[in-house]
């Protein structure tokens, strides 16, 4: 696979967690339960550290709920914890208080300079870094209405501008993040953003719809902003549960060789030449990957329909199996071990997986 060559940029750290600098492109995702419901948002924020967050993100909405954040550190949680701050600067102050490991906020709508002034020192002393979020939806008004319209030019200017403002308290460690509803509009601002700026992007594409529509979104806007080397954080908006997000997120990740080790599973569309019941095998296969707990298996299995494309695919496999006539040639590393029935095809690729992981 060719290399990706990551954009250059400062780093950052949330907590243990580093953002930008060379470091691998993290996952994050955000909690949906009430903050205030210190238990339910507890139980998710581990569900979705156990799906692969890096980072979770919760909403504090006003000072009282940052001490869930307090909360979720007494009660062991490990993963980084940033706190989603709008207008209210104190909840930005009572969430640094309570321990949160990176905030996010737009200075321009939390007041006064001097408001921003505290949440900056805030910040500095604690060493917490700043995410300035600018999404299409929420443009200030004196750039919606030199621009007409929230285009990509808009807002890369905003998430400038709300770093200036920072920038004007000597306060730089800064991510930005620009997103929109249009991978299109998402694309072009942030190539926009990283070629203007030093700081570390967290990208995504906002609203992005379902699970279906939203992965297929999130999948064209921030997998060519990485084939770009562009993006230092991800998040896939999903409305769905959150827990499905960081699955999502890796898989994009996976298809551009980031994110760390994982399993790449080649499987044809199948066509009228296939002989064996590829879809229902694939769906099988795919199951006992999950119960076994192989996907963080660095290797390339093929399972394939027919003896056009399916020897050379699964040759090209660490392990492979290529379809006959009910039954499928079997091939480890590139070479062919023989044949095998079509109900032992998935046990056997899993064994072959197995064995692989033993040996790595």
């Amino acid at each position: 696979m060719a290399e990706i060559k990551r954009r250059n940029c400062r780093a950052v750290y949330a907590g243990r967690l580093q953002i930008g600098g060379g470091a691998p492109v993290s996952v994050q995702s955000m909690t949906n339960t009430d903050t205030c419901d210190r238990e339910a948002t507890l139980a998710q924020t581990r569900a979705l550290e156990a799906a692969g967050c890096d980072l979770v993100r919760i909403t504090v909405p006003a000072p009282e709920a940052a001490a869930t954040i307090a909360y979720l550190k007494d009660r062991g949680v490990s993963v980084p914890l940033a706190a989603d701050i709008h207008f209210d600067y104190r909840a930005a102050l009572a969430a640094i208080e309570a321990g949160a490991d990176k905030i996010r906020i737009n200075p321009g709508n939390i007041g006064s300079e001097e408001r921003v002034r505290a949440v900056a020192e805030a910040a500095a002393l604690r060493r917490v870094p700043i995410r300035i979020g600018v999404n299409a939806g929420s443009l200030e008004k004196h750039i919606l209405e030199k621009y007409g319209a929230p285009t990509a030019k808009a807002l890369c200017e905003s998430a400038l501008y709300h770093a200036s403002l920072l920038e004007k308290f000597g306060f730089t460690d800064i991510v930005l993040s620009i997103k929109a509803s249009s991978p299109l509009t998402t694309i072009e601002a942030n190539r926009l953003l990283a070629a203007s700026c030093p700081y570390p992007l967290h990208i995504g594409v906002t609203e992005a719809g379902g699970e279906r529509s939203g992965l297929v979104k999130s999948a064209v806007g921030i997998g060519a902003l990485l084939a770009e080397g562009i993006g230092d954080t991800v998040r896939v908006s999903l409305t769905a549960d959150p827990v499905k997000e960081p699955a999502a997120a890796r898989e994009i990740l996976a298809a551009l060789g980031l994110g760390g080790p994982r399993i790449n599973v080649v499987s044809c569309p199948t066509c009228g030449r296939t002989r064996i019941a590829l879809i229902p095998l694939l769906e099988r296969l795919e199951r006992a990957i999950d119960e076994e707990d192989l996907r963080g298996v660095p290797v390339t299995v093929a399972l394939m329909g027919c003896a056009v494309n399916g020897p050379g695919e699964a040759r090209e496999a660490d392990v492979g199996a290529a379809g006959g006539d009910g039954d499928a040639l079997l091939f480890r590393r590139g070479v062919s071990v023989g044949k095998i029935p079509q109900e032992e095809i998935v046990p056997r690729l899993i064994a072959e997986i197995k064995a692989l992981r033993e040996k790595a």
